[in-house]
Formats: C-alpha cells, structure tokens, sequence
C-alpha cells in the first residue's frame, strides 16, 4: 500500500480551503500535503497538477479534460462539497480517475437553514432587522404570519428537500412535493403531478434540484406568474435554476412577498470579492453568499468522508462512495499483493488478464469485478509481487484505461 516503507509516495493538493480535518487524515498517512486557499487560474494549476496524484476541491474549481491532460499522475479526485458538477465525470472515467464526495455531509446544514428562512420571511424579520439598525421601529403585525398551517412546497425530494419535508411537518406546515422520480413520501407529505400544481398550491416554494438542461431557467417569468399571489419562494440549490430578472419583477409588483436568495447565476470567487445581484435592496428579500451548507459541522464531516474515502481507494482499491467508478467494497490486504484494472467495459478482458498470470505463474487469490455501461473495475489479489514486466504487460491489455498495482 502507498504508505508502506518504499512505496512511491502520493502527493495530495487541496484548494479553496478544505477544512483542516483533510489535510490532517492525509498526512496522518504520510502523504505529502499542499494546502491553497483560493482556486488558481487554469495554467497555474495545471503546473501544479503534473506530479499530484489526488486533487481535494469544492465547487469554484473546474475540472476539464484541458486539466486532466496536465495531471498524468492524477488518481482521485476529491470533491469535498455535495455536487459533482465541476469536474467531467466523463473525461474522468476514460482516465482511469476516480472521483469521490460526500453528498449527505451538509444536508441538515442546508435543511435548518431553509427552516429558518421561512420563518423569517413569514415574519419579515430581515426586512424589520434592518429598519432597527437604520432606527426606525417597525413594530406592527401587518403582513406577518405564522407558519403553521401553511403549505410548503418542496421542488426536488432528495436528501436535503425530504428532510426540509420532516422539519415543516414537526413545525405544523402541509407539505406537497413535486420531483421527476418517484420517491417515498415521508410523514404526511404528499406528491403532486406537476411543477405547476405545486407552484399554485404552496404558500413558500423551496427548490432543491441539481443543475442541468432539465432544471436551467425551471422558475422563469411564467412559472412565478402561476405562483399564488403574496407567496415566497427560497432558492439554496443552484444559480441557474431561478431566472434573476422574472423574480426581481416578481417581487417590486408584489406578486411574490418575500424571498431568501442563496445561489446566483455569477458568484465572486473569493471571500470578500464585490458582490452585485439585481435583488440588492428589496424589502423582505434574504440573500446570503452560498453559504446553506457551509456551517463547521457540515465541513468537518465532509473533510472526515471525503478524504477516507480517497485513502481507502488509494490503499485498498475501494471504490464506495465513487460516483464515476463501479462501487466495491474490498478487504484489507494482508499478505496479498493486489492488482487494480481499470477498463472499458467490453468482453474477453478478464481473460487476457487472467492468462498474463497464469503464464507468470501467479496464484489469483481473490478476484473483485464491477462494471457499468462504460466501464470494468476488475481488482485481482495475487500470491507474490507484481514485476515491472507483468504490470507492462497487464497495461496493453486491450481496453486498458489504467493499471495499479497495490503491495
């Protein structure tokens, strides 16, 4: 394995931050750590990939097959945030890297944090906070509600939108959800046929969807048109999802009577960069840097999950967790040597491997295989080193992506 006396060493680079508990399990391991705050720009990094064998980021940093040329020694990559969406999964793949997350790490982050934007929002509470530091006293009851009783409408049940379903629930609320699969509902929250049912039925809409074609531009000028009038709508799942334009219109007609804004199509890149949305200075508006799942707790236990998975598939050849490989499961070592093929999924190569072995007289031991559409994940223990010889000629093995071999 690669912390064992004359192994090759691993070289593990961290941007944006990544909480310390990363870089502490990593070098606990004896790997090489280098930690940078910021996302550096494209040539940089790609200066900085040539001899880094696992990449840690969050979500300013893009990974692009313009990237992963510059990183030849690149195993994993280690996406300590929810979602995948920076880094071509694809490309990945067909180079034999791995890549690894921890999506449920910050969901009850997320969660409490949608909670309490509603009740904030039926309250008016940023908007009077505000009048009070500017001293004004804006005490009255006008236009400020309870939020029991009130339907919520949870766009996307996944993770985050079922747990916000249970928290709504606890506080009095009906709850309807609309998503594209069919999912369990949860409590007494019931699905509805369509966006735009659920979009004329909620008091507060919430969105929590991914980001791709299906949900760019998904609450548009007609879609807060079909919203009941005086609603509010909370958006903490991607920039692309609300159109900025449709919901300010919205808003300064007071059609809508409040919203809490966590995500924008163009975000700073830095902490402290100057930030400009068109939303700025509306009453009853909550806007708030990305920061839904950003508490200590969610970061601290994404840094823990993340980086023991990379360091499980970089000393065992585990895949759990991976959301671009076949996932195994695999047993410690031992006295086994183990070899890790990577390959496009078509026939006759567990064969050919298979008699490379048995022509150098290796005894298999055990023999792990997974695949997908695209890809073979095949994981042989063997009795004795691997020679130089074998591992060349186990990587012209045909539809070879990559070959590891683990001592």
């Amino acid at each position: 394995m690669p912390n064992r006396p004359g192994a090759t060493p691993i070289n593990v680079l961290l941007l944006e931050k990544i909480h310390p508990d990363a870089a502490g399990q990593f070098r606990a391991k004896n790997y090489a750590v280098a930690e940078k705050p910021n996302s550096p720009a494209g040539a940089e990094l790609g200066r900085m990939l040539g001899e880094v064998q696992i990449l840690g980021i969050r979500s300013k940093t893009k990974v692009t097959p313009t990237l992963l040329q510059k990183a030849p020694e690149l195993l994993a990559v280690g996406c300590f945030c929810i979602g995948t969406d920076q880094v071509d999964l694809k490309k990945c793949s067909e180079r034999g890297i791995a890549v690894f997350n921890a999506p449920f790490s910050s969901t009850r982050s997320v969660t409490e944090l949608v909670i309490g934007e509603i009740i904030m929002l039926l309250r008016r509470a940023f908007e009077r906070s505000a009048a009070a530091h500017q001293g004004t006293w804006a005490k009255g009851e006008d236009a400020s509600f309870e939020v029991r009783g009130k339907t919520l409408g949870i766009v996307g049940y996944g993770h985050i939108g079922s747990q916000v379903s249970v928290l709504a629930e606890a506080l009095g609320m009906n709850v309807a959800f609309y998503d594209v699969a069919e999912k369990l509902a949860l409590g007494n929250a019931r699905p509805v046929h369509s966006l735009e049912e659920l979009l004329r039925k909620a008091d507060i809409v919430t969105l929590h969807v991914p980001e791709d074609k299906s949900t760019r531009n998904m609450i548009g000028a007609r879609q807060l048109e079909i919203m009941r009038k005086g609603s509010y709508l909370i958006n903490t799942s991607r920039g692309s999802v609300v159109v900025l334009e449709a919901l300010h219109q919205a808003l300064k007609e007071g059609h809508l009577r409040g919203a809490a804004v966590d995500v924008y199509p163009n975000e700073p890149s830095t902490s402290g960069e100057r930030f400009s949305c068109l939303l700025q200075g509306l009453p009853n508006v909550i806007l708030t840097p990305h920061v839904a799942g950003s508490t200590e707790e969610a970061q601290a236990d994404i840094a823990q999950k993340t980086s023991n998975r990379l360091i499980r598939f970089l000393e065992f050849g585990t895949t759990a967790g991976s959301v671009n490989f076949p996932e195994v499961e695999l047993p410690v070592l031992n006295k086994n040597h183990r070899i890790i093929h990577i390959h496009k999924n078509t026939p006759g190569v567990i064969k050919q491997v298979a008699e490379i072995l048995a022509r150098h007289q290796y005894n298999i031991e055990g023999e792990y295989l997974r695949t997908t559409h695209e890809l073979g994940y095949l994981v042989t223990d063997v009795n004795r080193k691997v020679t130089p010889e074998v591992q060349s000629e186990l990587k012209k093995v045909r539809a070879t992506l990559k070959v590891r071999v683990l001592f």
